[in-house]
């Protein structure tokens, strides 16, 4: 069963092409995972394996890492780098020395020590001033008082002397601040030459570094070259929606993997993309992820172009038909082949469908996380057609989710999740034993700022949240527990499985423990609703998977 498919538009054929990641892929990851054991854990990498079939019938599995290991781009029982790489490998050298060169000259001048002086200067001189204005202001409203005092007793020569001497020590105050502003200015001016000297040197160095990227860009994809299962090769420029991929692109598991396997004529059945190593942004060892959206999605088609529909189940489509026609109920079963999404139910108003486990509901912030429930159903519906969740489900739950195709069916569901209205069930396996058979978790929660994603109970800052469960069996050290969420905070249930109830759910690497490729065992089973045109009852059930 596959539970993400790698997929693509060839743009010469107008072909939609797929391969799945089946747990037979995930499997054989596995064990590449402990193959590799903690020996390369300093490096964190991409990894990823193929299995294919050859012309003969037999099944194998080809392996690949991306970019270069330990510095190498070569190691035996690996499939080597696209073809290309050592055409440039001597202009490379010289590019990565010279950005690396000039990486340490920016470090120069931004840590300049003129920089920290000049830092320190303007803040004893912003002390200094703010005593001098509190000087002044004394003496002004000393000086006005006396105005007052010298009005009321004298008159004539003697009133306008004595104003004249007020007026004499109000420009020796000027003339203090002019002092002041004069000497600062002598002290700092020589550092601020300085500084905007090396500003000046920066915005051209900057500029130098984007040139040489840009250059070594244009020719690594001039000549890197990839071949499809069509028996087409192609530069990577020549694949470029827009000429403009990123530098890297090629370097990557997939496209090597695919590669290889269409030179040597081998029928590509399944593949999977984990990390191992030590973690790297939202990177995590053991952990899958799909095609990346900037420089292996944008030449998938192309690479899987040529493979069979009896292989991948491709359908032959137009050009353009990923803005197809929106499915009706009858046709609701039609999506799943091509998106790897079961629907469940689909009227004009809504559809539902059943979440694979690992799988965004909508994209994420950043390009390699754009893969989601929400971007792969737009592809069946016409450019700028209304498509929105109602509700969402964690990345790494599985289970019903509910999407609204037009703004006032939007805002009604809406309403109902917002005042409770919409009974949700979830089951989760826990690890821990719960001692009672249901009850009701009161903890509020609070999403801390430093520690995004997670959540934790707090009684000061944290909002309500409450969660009727039910256990349902046990087994050993797991207990199967019902879940029925009364708000809907964010980690709701897995926090409160691991501190409500002191069991966390299996395979919760944020608050239990999980090995790696092991799933979240959370799912959401059902929901039910009033429909918001019929108000009729829509009940809407997923099995669960565990």
């Amino acid at each position: 069963m596959a539970d993400y498919y790698y997929q693509g538009y060839c743009p010469r054929t107008g072909q939609h092409y797929r391969l799945p990641r089946t747990a037979m892929a995930r499997a054989i990851a596995q064990s590449l995972m402990t193959q590799l054991g903690d020996v390369y854990a300093i490096e964190g990498k991409m990894f990823g394996v193929l299995v294919v079939q050859s012309p003969e019938g037999q099944t194998g599995v080809l392996k690949a890492f991306s970019g270069l290991w330990q510095g190498r781009e070569r190691v035996p029982g690996w499939v080597p780098p696209i073809p290309g790489r050592d055409e440039v490998a001597l202009q490379e050298a010289r590019t990565l020395n010279a950005l690396e060169a000039i990486k340490d000259r920016l470090l120069v001048l931004q840590r300049l020590p003129e920089r920290e002086t000049y830092g320190r200067l303007q803040e004893e001189q912003a002390e200094a001033r703010q005593v001098l204005n509190q000087r002044h202001r004394d003496r002004k409203q000393a000086r006005d008082l006396q105005r007052q005092t010298l009005a009321s007793n004298l008159t004539g020569d003697a009133l306008a002397e004595a104003l004249a001497a007020l007026e004499q020590e109000s420009r020796g105050d000027k003339a203090e601040l002019r002092q002041f502003k004069q000497r600062w200015g002598d002290r700092l001016a020589p550092l601020e030459v300085t500084i905007q000297s090396a500003d000046t040197e920066i915005a051209a160095l900057r500029q130098q570094r984007r040139a040489l990227s840009r250059q070594l860009q244009a020719e690594m994809h001039a000549a890197y070259t990839l071949t499809n299962f069509a028996g087409e090769s192609l530069a990577i420029q020549n694949l470029a929606a827009q000429g403009n991929l990123p530098t890297g692109t090629g370097d990557c598991c997939a496209p090597k993997l695919l590669h290889a396997a269409a030179q040597h004529g081998l029928v590509p059945l399944a593949m999977a993309e984990f990390w191992w190593g030590a973690p790297q942004g939202d990177k995590q060892p053991g952990e899958f992820y799909r095609a990346c959206a900037e420089r292996c999605q944008p030449i998938m088609g192309f690479l899987l172009s040529g493979l069979s529909a009896q292989v991948l189940g491709a359908a032959k489509l137009p050009v353009g038909a990923q803005h197809a026609a929106p499915l009706q109920p009858s046709q609701a079963g039609d999506i799943q082949p091509e998106l790897g999404i079961p629907v469940l139910y689909q009227d004009p108003w809504m559809i539902a469908v059943d979440k694979p486990a690992g799988l965004l509901s909508v994209p994420g912030r950043y390009r390699d996380r754009q893969d989601s429930v929400l971007t792969r159903l737009r592809l069946t519906l016409p450019e700028g057609a209304f498509l929105q969740p109602v509700h969402r489900l964690d990345q790494d739950t599985s289970g019903v989710l509910l999407l609204a195709l037009d703004a006032e069916t939007h805002r009604q569901l809406g309403q109902q999740f917002e005042h409770r209205q919409v009974q949700k069930t979830y089951q989760a396996i826990a690890v821990g034993h719960v001692f009672e058979s249901s009850g009701i978790i009161d903890l509020p929660l609070w999403g801390d700022p430093t520690q995004r994603p997670r959540q934790q109970v707090n009684w000061q800052h944290g909002k309500p949240s409450q969660t009727k469960f039910e256990v349902l069996g046990r087994e050993g050290v797991l207990t199967r527990i019902a879940f029925y969420p009364l708000t809907g905070r964010t980690h709701q249930l897995r926090v409160h499985a691991a501190q409500g109830l002191n069991a966390p759910i299996w395979g919760d690497r944020l608050y239990g423990y999980s090995e790696p490729g092991q799933r979240l065992h959370l799912h959401a089973q059902s929901l039910q609703f009033a429909h918001p045109h019929s108000q009729d009852v829509v009940l809407l059930n997923s099995a669960v998977p565990f």
